[in-house]
């Protein structure tokens, strides 16, 4: 556990507002990944990182860390130009420019998967493979949400929504002279990416925890049938894909399932504090500089606005996280350009001092920053860039 002298001391000397990473953290959550995920290979999830140097970092700490899930056309090509490979392409790319600037690079050797869910998406990428003179591996993506007494848990993604509308998409790549079924995924958003902890809410984890229970059997049903099914069309995968940080330890078991993907737990964000079954180290966060004191126990920040996406709540909004005992104002939280924050704890703030926060989502913290600061045995051991500081702007 970090305390405020730790990380004040680190970052002695550097401008405010700044973003870090904390990596002997980092480390120990990767290690705690790959414990969790029952000797499956590991996907990284781009969209939680943001960092061309973190993801290689990752990349090599162990080999069970292999390939990357991206989630846009222009970050597969910064990507590409960055001379990594093995890149699986998280959602459907339509922008026709940048699906023919990646089938130039599949042509020169790279291995990217396109991600498909319907035959429009079949017509549409063969259409592109033809013109480029290449053969493009794809994946479908087969909704994993689940239908409980007419309540849809889950998100809306896939169009393929039954074994029959899988299989039929399947059909049409195999009949194809330009592309070929590389991968299965399916995200089972509904466990990986929903808390079950939130305090004071009793009831609503309760259903939860039980709607997660239903939908873990079914997912698993699901999935092994699906791979049973294509396989018996005699089509055979490279890899099938599930899960995400907050459904490792159960995707993980799947005999179906050949790979899982995990993203936020590295960074491990406030989000993840409202899970149950695990807990990660706070391995990411911001400083903001305090410049006004209006009350004895009141503090103002400069700037801190940085809210992360989703169903609009509380939950989106970043904390303060050190030094302890210290909390957003209700009627204001994190605000464009000033955060207020009320500190009852026992450290001599004064103007000029740091305040340290940790955003509410992993991936997001990187749009607002164009570097991170690589903390390593209480010292800052390296500055790196974020896609932001590459200059990608994409999504």
């Amino acid at each position: 556990m970090r305390d405020y002298r730790y990380y004040q001391s680190a970052f002695a000397g550097i401008p405010m507002p700044f973003a870090f990473v904390d990596l002997d953290l980092l480390e120990e959550n990767a290690q705690q990944i790959r414990l969790q995920s029952n000797g499956k290979q590991i996907r990284i999830a781009s969209k939680s990182i943001r960092s061309v140097a973190i993801l290689k970092h990752l990349l090599q700490l162990d080999e069970c860390f292999t390939g990357i899930m991206c989630y846009s056309g222009p970050e597969v090509l910064h990507l590409c130009a960055q001379d990594l490979d093995q890149l699986l392409v998280g959602y459907p790319i339509w922008e026709k420019s940048w699906l023919m600037a990646i089938a130039s690079e599949v042509k020169n050797g790279r291995m990217i998967t396109l991600m498909i869910d319907s035959p429009s998406h079949v017509d549409h990428v063969e259409q592109i493979a033809k013109q480029a003179g290449v053969r493009l591996p794809v994946c479908i993506d087969a909704d994993m949400s689940s239908d409980v007494w007419g309540f849809h848990f889950g998100v809306w993604r896939s169009s393929i929504r039954s074994l029959e509308g899988a299989l039929d998409v399947v059909r049409r790549v195999g009949a194809s002279d330009h592309l070929y079924l590389d991968g299965i995924m399916g995200y089972e958003a509904q466990i990986a990416g929903v808390g079950d902890r939130y305090p004071h809410q009793f009831l609503k984890n309760t259903v939860v925890r039980l709607l997660k229970q239903h939908s873990v059997k079914e997912v698993a049903e699901r999935r092994a049938m699906l791979v049973g099914a294509i396989k018996d069309l005699g089509i055979a995968p490279r890899f099938v894909n599930g899960g995400g940080t907050g459904s490792l330890h159960l995707t993980g078991r799947e005999e179906a399932v050949t790979e899982v993907t995990a993203g936020s737990g590295f960074y491990s964000p406030a989000l993840f504090d409202y899970y149950q079954d695990f807990r990660f180290h706070p391995a990411a966060g911001f400083a903001l500089e305090i410049v006004r004191q209006p009350t004895a126990n009141i503090y103002t920040c400069a700037g801190g606005g940085y809210i992360a996406s989703g169903s609009p709540g509380k939950d989106r909004l970043p904390i303060p996280y050190l030094p302890e005992k210290i909390k957003l104002l209700p009627n204001e939280g994190a605000g464009e350009v000033q955060t207020p924050i009320r500190y009852r704890g026992t450290e001599n703030l004064s103007l000029g001092d740091p305040i340290f926060f940790r955003h509410a989502k992993a991936g997001e913290l990187c749009e607002r920053f164009s570097r991170l600061y690589c903390v390593s045995g209480g010292k800052v051991v390296r500055e790196v860039n974020t896609y932001r500081g590459d200059g990608l702007c994409s999504l």
